[in-house]
């Protein structure tokens, strides 16, 4: 029998945070809050070096926060413990890492712009890079910087690539969510199965998830729909900013509103000349996906990585055997791309 090996060593690089006060997420209409800690590690010997550094910035998944990728963590590894051990195995060079707290209140985050949310792209582009590039000897420029996460986190870094990459120079997409037809439309009857039971009212299904002592699995699978409604298709007058794209009654779909959710599929957005333009100015844009991701993500990324591949963008995909849960290991193989891709000449 074979078991996860846990990793005993302490980083020896340091981990400091900063409030960052954010205009670009103070017109969110969830009531939350707009100072922002984030965490920042820092290598071994930064402090006795004048070096520049790659940086590295870690946006979680769905109610996940980078704060919590910091933390040690059983039969495994804290992102700190990972990158100084690939250093110590020679795979790459020493970074600055970057974890910012982008929970919100409807449990998560797909780090675009929404009149609910938060401007979340801004808040990582605009705000947080420059205030680290203030404080810290990172290399200046879209090119000594690189982004990364997994399925909501995946989503970012992809869609960063597709629209912001005058500030990234890599991006690496773990699972990201894609192929909205796929990876949504099943989930639509389920919670409307589910806000049944609260008369239908998005407002009583979140005040009774205020009051309970748990999340449950059933109210947090109905959450991240929720969530993903108000980020794509934000509704600011409506309770919580929530509109679905169906008839509540009937479940059948909403072409129009639908169309407004699709807009933010990245295997509809590479269709756009803009969008592809800006991949093709990264230096690295890394993709992976389980085989038996239990979303059918993989369906997307092969779907997106075929369209990249016809219009001539640079890129490298992988799919493993295994599923969308914890494979936090894949970033064994996505650190080194980066840092090799962003050190490039």
């Amino acid at each position: 029998m074979t078991m996860p090996i846990h990793n005993f060593n302490y980083p020896k690089g340091r981990v400091e945070t900063f409030m960052l006060d954010s205009d670009a997420i103070k017109n969110n209409t969830l009531g939350d809050s707009h100072l922002r800690q984030i965490a920042v590690y820092l290598p071994e010997g930064y402090d006795t070096s004048d070096l520049e550094y790659p940086l590295f910035v870690d946006i979680a998944g769905f109610t996940g926060s980078g704060l919590s990728h910091i933390a040690w963590k059983g039969f495994g590894e804290s992102v700190p413990q990972r990158v100084e051990r690939l250093i110590a195995e020679e795979k790459m060079g020493e970074v600055i890492i970057a974890f910012p707290d982008c929970f919100t209140s409807l449990g998560g985050n797909q780090y675009i712009n929404s009149s609910v949310m938060g401007d979340w792209a801004h808040f990582l582009t605009r705000e947080m890079l420059p205030e680290l590039e203030n404080r810290y000897r990172v290399i200046p420029g879209k090119n000594g910087k690189g982004l990364f996460g997994k399925s909501s986190g995946g989503y970012g870094a992809i869609t960063h690539g597709m629209l912001y990459s005058d500030y990234w120079g890599a991006i690496a997409c773990h699972s990201g969510d894609m192929a909205f037809d796929l990876a949504y439309l099943s989930d639509f009857p389920k919670t409307l199965r589910h806000l049944a039971h609260y008369d239908g009212n998005v407002k009583s299904f979140y005040r009774k998830m205020e009051k309970d002592r748990k999340v449950k699995g059933n109210d947090l699978h109905t959450l991240m729909i929720l969530a993903m409604a108000a980020t794509y298709d934000p509704a600011p007058e409506l309770p919580y900013g929530v509109r679905l794209p169906v008839d509540p009654h009937t479940c059948i779909l909403d072409d129009e509103l639908w169309s407004n959710w699709l807009a933010w599929d990245p295997v509809q957005m590479i269709e756009r000349s803009d969008v592809k333009e800006n991949l093709k100015s990264l230096k690295g844009v890394y993709i992976d996906c389980g085989r038996d991701d239990q979303y059918s993500l993989v369906f997307g990324a092969r779907q997106l990585t075929k369209k990249m591949e016809a219009a001539g963008i640079e890129f490298t995909y992988e799919e493993f055997p295994d599923n969308h849960s914890s494979v936090d290991y894949r970033m064994d193989t996505s650190f080194p791309f980066m840092y090799r891709k962003l050190m490039e000449g």
